[in-house]
């Protein structure tokens, strides 16, 4: 099956980084937001992130119309029945995406691949709740989805090679990527990433060094383009947090324990870049 049309349920940042990546690829996306306000919403600030570009000189005013011509948002779930492929966005809850997954199985074709942005939770556990196990994959784009070029293809014990290829397809069609990599918590990049990520804030926490410059040396000394602490806050500490304990559920690793000053930031809402404070100020 060839893959024209995708629906996006989510307009969170994932889930609007998706739609857009997938719409300027010249796929038909069709956007499923919770309500009509926050699909409009969503609408006008895809339609914002494309004037940006157009003024950067990245787009042209033809292409950016095109863009937003393919896109569709609907605060329903049986506008994407006629999608060949639904990526679902939404919160890093098991039972949310379970119940999801058992209404776009009622809702959309047999044919439809239904894929999962998740990054941590099993992809079996979702397949379970349809009767295409075979269409059932993940597809774990990176944020920011428009920048990042890497996307995981997660892929669960059930699931078929012609639905792989097919996913692979559309990920090199949207200029991204590719890995495959076995259903397993953490996939490649999250289950070497968040070893990092606590060590960073145990060393933090021995007083080896400054939060800043330890960010300074991983910059510095291995290139990467920004420290643990700068990524805790860009990704979301309460996001950081539910990572680490899916890990540590999955594999009972020391190195996967979420350390406790996180849990602490948690509570006090200093939990990052989108909150306006997390390891760093951003008010």
């Amino acid at each position: 099956m060839t893959i024209n049309r995708v629906g996006v349920v989510g307009t969170g940042i994932m889930g609007a980084g998706i739609a857009g990546v997938a719409a300027s690829a010249g796929f038909e996306v069709v956007v499923r937001s919770r309500s009509e306000g926050s699909a409009g919403a969503f609408l006008a600030s895809l339609a914002k992130q494309l004037d940006r570009q157009v003024e950067k000189g990245k787009l042209s005013e033809q292409a950016r119309d095109e863009t937003l011509g393919r896109v569709t948002a609907t605060s329903s779930l049986s506008e994407l029945a006629n999608c060949d492929l639904v990526i679902e966005a939404v919160i890093e809850d098991l039972g949310v995406k379970r119940a999801l997954f058992r209404e776009l199985n009622h809702i959309c074709g047999s044919d439809t691949i239904l894929a999962s942005n998740t990054s941590t939770l099993s992809l079996i556990d979702l397949a379970s709740e349809t009767h295409r196990p075979d269409r059932v994959c993940g597809l774990h784009f990176f944020n920011p989805a428009s920048v990042m070029p890497l996307v995981e293809i997660a892929r669960p014990l059930t699931t078929s090679d012609e639905t792989i290829d097919e996913a692979r397809a559309f990920v090199e069609r949207c200029g991204k990527h590719p890995v495959v990599v076995k259903d397993s918590t953490g996939f490649i990049v999250n289950a070497l990433l968040f070893g990092y990520l606590g060590n960073a804030v145990r060393m933090l926490e021995q007083q080896v060094a400054s939060m800043e410059d330890i960010d300074r040396a991983m910059k510095g000394g291995c290139n990467f383009p920004m420290g643990p602490f700068e990524l805790y806050d860009l990704i979301g500490i309460d996001v950081c947090v539910a990572v680490f304990d899916a890990l540590f559920d999955e594999y009972r690793q020391q190195q996967y324990a979420c350390p406790p000053l996180l849990r602490r930031m948690v509570a006090a809402g200093h939990i990052g870049r989108k909150a306006g404070k997390g390891f760093y100020d951003y008010r």
